[in-house]
């Protein structure tokens, strides 16, 4: 089946091709079978040599490939060079984790070397989102590559011409036949892959589809899986230094993106009283002042295109779901222009409604009151996810409570809740992941470790409670 992938604002057509079919990854699947053995065997020192000719072919093309990205996502221009930059630097820190995290090393005693080494698992498939469409699968295919692993990977349907780019780059930095592969296709192709006789799945997407995979992978236990999903993030602010600061800082940890980045702000946590007061009005003012427009606009704008207006659609409805069960609008989040998905930013008091505990992948803000700092905790934690949060105050007490409580992956103290460091894992609990962080410990599902005792001769064990031996008549 053919498909096509247009652009959200101007519907200009960006990319137009097959859908994988049950048959392409049967032999995509055999084909890196047939690649594992040598790839896995090659040294370390030539795959390494192979991925860092991948970067500086990203360095390259960086202008070229931010641009796609922008064209095909519609997040606007400096935001896509900043995530080819993200790509470029993943090569070097994968690299340095895989040494740390799975290397090998061997101590000698007593005549007898125990050593740590680590193996690939095999052929590992790869899942990736629309939202980063080069950097977050780049997360996964780095250091699947650096461990030996061969892989496929199957791009979001909405980002399939960066996914082409990215493959063809591959290429050229000499990576051999059949090490990594393509499959473009939407659900339907995604089941073929899952289901296939795969080593391995490394996801990044929704809690529904990694919930899915989960069970279909529960019977398979020799199999590994990583999940990375989304997540309820709450954002509390309490007794800031600076209110103005403050809300430039919730405005970005909430509207980056346009709302589309799983560590994005979806509730904000904040006193009854004055001090809440006076932040919501800062931040009100900041959103008036937010220039909403196409990738490659000009004056340049802070957000761009939610992926399609049809999921502008399906974000509204959202909105207009919360309004109904009584959720007070305090800057309702609209289209811009019509048939397009640009979105304006909203916010939404939703102190005084049973809010759903759903991940709203847009530009909508949820803010909710606390009486106390206690009752804020409660709020915060009222979660099945537990990918990011983060607490605006001035005061460490109170950030010393909040760590404490809060069970995520992500925490931020006086930091935008979108901001997260390669060098350190990146992952979440409960519905948020299955303790498979990414990032700097993404060497460590990529590879298992093989641990040896060995020595060069012979020795006679001890075998306390042996009879001697009877002595030669």
């Amino acid at each position: 089946m053919r498909f096509e992938r247009r652009n959200p604002v101007s519907a200009e057509r960006v990319w137009e091709g097959k859908a994988a079919d049950a048959a392409d990854v049967a032999h995509a699947l055999a084909v890196a079978r047939a690649a594992f053995p040598d790839w896995a065997d090659a040294p370390q020192a030539s795959r390494v040599a192979i991925v860092q000719r991948f970067g500086e072919l990203l360095a390259f093309e960086a202008t070229r490939l931010a641009d796609l990205i922008g064209l095909e996502t519609g997040k606007p221009r400096w935001e896509a060079a900043s995530e080819v930059q993200s790509m470029i630097a993943k090569v070097g820190i994968s690299i340095r984790a895989q040494a740390e995290r799975a290397g090998e090393r061997s101590e000698e005693a007593a005549g007898m070397r125990s050593v740590l080494r680590h193996r690939p698992h095999g052929v590992l498939a790869v899942f990736g989102p629309f939202n980063f469409p080069g950097h977050l699968p780049n997360g996964h295919i780095v250091p699947a590559l650096l461990a030996g692993n061969t892989v496929l990977f199957k791009p979001s349907e909405l980002a399939p011409a960066t996914a082409e780019a990215c493959l063809r780059l591959w290429r050229q930095a000499g990576l051999p036949a059949g090490v990594l592969d393509v499959l473009q296709g939407g659900a339907e192709t995604g089941a073929l892959l899952a289901e296939a006789d795969l080593d391995g799945l490394l996801f990044t997407g929704s809690a529904r589809t990694g919930a899915r995979l989960a069970q279909r992978f529960a019977q398979t236990p020799q199999r590994i899986l990583a999940l990375e999903m989304g997540g309820n993030n709450p954002l509390m602010v309490w007794e800031p230094e600076d209110v103005e600061v403050a809300a430039a800082l919730v405005l970005q940890s909430a509207f980056l993106s346009a709302g589309q980045r799983c560590t994005c702000a979806r509730r904000l946590i904040l006193p009854v009283g004055g001090e809440g007061d006076d932040l919501l009005d800062a931040l009100l003012a900041l959103c008036e002042r937010l220039r909403v427009d196409a990738w490659d606009a000009e004056p340049i704008p802070f957000m761009g295109s939610v992926i399609t207006p049809a999921a502008a659609e399906t974000l509204l409805s959202v909105q207009a779901q919360r309004v109904a069960a009584g959720g007070r609008v305090l800057r309702a989040m609209r289209i811009l222009r019509e048939g397009t998905g640009l979105l304006g930013p909203g916010l939404l008091d939703a102190s005084d409604i049973a809010l759903p505990d759903e991940e709203v992948f847009g530009p909508l803000l949820q803010v909710q009151r606390a009486q106390d700092f206690e009752h804020a905790l409660q709020l915060a934690g009222a979660t099945r996810f537990g990918l990011a949060a983060g607490l605006i105050s001035r005061e460490p007490a109170r950030y010393e409570q909040f760590r404490r409580r809060l069970r995520v992956g992500v925490l931020n103290w006086n930091r935008p809740l979108t901001g997260a460091s390669s060098g350190l894992p990146f992952g979440g609990v409960g519905a948020s992941g299955n303790h498979r962080p990414s990032a700097w410990y993404a060497a460590d599902y990529c590879a298992f470790p093989v641990a040896s005792l060995e020595s060069p001769r012979l020795q006679i064990p001890e075998i306390p409670g042996l009879a001697a031996a009877a002595p030669a008549s």
